[in-house]
């Protein structure tokens, strides 16, 4: 997997034009404006007319008005903006609902009603007393679409949400009307490994951040074998990382040390799967 939060603009500008063949132009996904209607007056639900002003202009869901709906066990934390089709993201591993790059997110809304959201346990939606599992995860994501009185929406999930996008459509497949994954991997003995130089980095950015080691060398390479030369060399400010870092959780202010191991467990569940 990427280092997630250092990657948002690379790897998702690049796909824009790869979603569009596949949801955006296709006119087999049938009409949602009916609905939408409806659930406008859904508790907690951002205002149809303010989040559609969003749809003309770059979107950065850092201004845009969080919202806070019950589902099951916990409170999710969410964005809707947009109009059109509902997709719904699963954000990568660590990274909270604002990490998506406004240029991609621009790329979708003119056709697309956006929920972003975050995941149980990061930034602003609680933990919870249930198991932090795949199924789990998926089963949040359900309640919070019958939240919203959407009854099926277009799926997209980038790395570790990849995962959790495909244990959605697999426990929920009425829910689902098209999948994307993006930099993501089945796992278990179909996927496709990370090379032992990728481990390898990886390793040792761990093994420091434990000993209060700073890694920031370690996550300019991570960074560099995840995107490769070629985009660092266009775009060198994607490659910068503060100096004496030590930890993800610097990088990360909404992730806490429960949640990244936990979400660290769900990473080498998927590979042993």
């Amino acid at each position: 997997m990427p280092p997630h939060g250092l990657v948002r603009k690379d790897h998702l500008v690049l796909i824009i034009a790869v979603i569009s063949a596949l949801i955006i132009t296709s006119s087999s996904i049938s009409n949602y404006y009916g609905y939408f209607g409806f659930t406008k007056v859904a508790y907690g639900q951002t205002d149809q007319n303010q989040t559609n002003s969003n749809t003309t202009n770059s979107v950065n869901t850092q201004n845009i008005p969080l919202k806070k709906i019950h589902v099951g066990d916990i409170d999710v934390a969410y964005k809707m903006f947009g109009r059109g089709e509902p997709l719904i993201l699963f954000n990568g591993a660590s990274d909270n609902m604002d990490a998506w790059d406004p240029s991609f997110l621009t790329g979708l809304v003119s056709n697309h009603t956006v929920i972003v959201f975050d995941q149980r346990g990061i930034a602003n939606s609680t933990v919870g007393s249930k198991p932090y599992t795949y199924p789990q995860l998926a089963n949040d994501t359900a309640g919070l679409l019958d939240a919203l009185k959407i009854p099926k929406a277009d799926v997209m999930g980038y790395s570790l949400g990849g995962h959790i996008a495909q244990a959605f459509t697999i426990s929920h497949p009425e829910k689902v009307n098209r999948l994307i994954l993006v930099a993501t991997t089945c796992g278990g003995k179909d996927g496709i490994p990370k090379p032992p130089e990728f481990l390898k980095l990886q390793a040792d950015a761990i093994n420091k951040s434990l000993h209060n080691i700073p890694i920031t060398q370690e996550l300019k390479a991570l960074n560099v074998a995840s995107v490769g030369s070629g985009w660092i060399k266009l775009h060198p400010e994607t490659a910068v990382i503060p100096a004496n870092t030590t930890s993800f959780q610097q990088l990360k202010p909404g992730l806490s040390p429960d949640i990244a191991n936990k979400q660290n467990n769900l990473h080498q569940l998927a590979n042993v799967l």
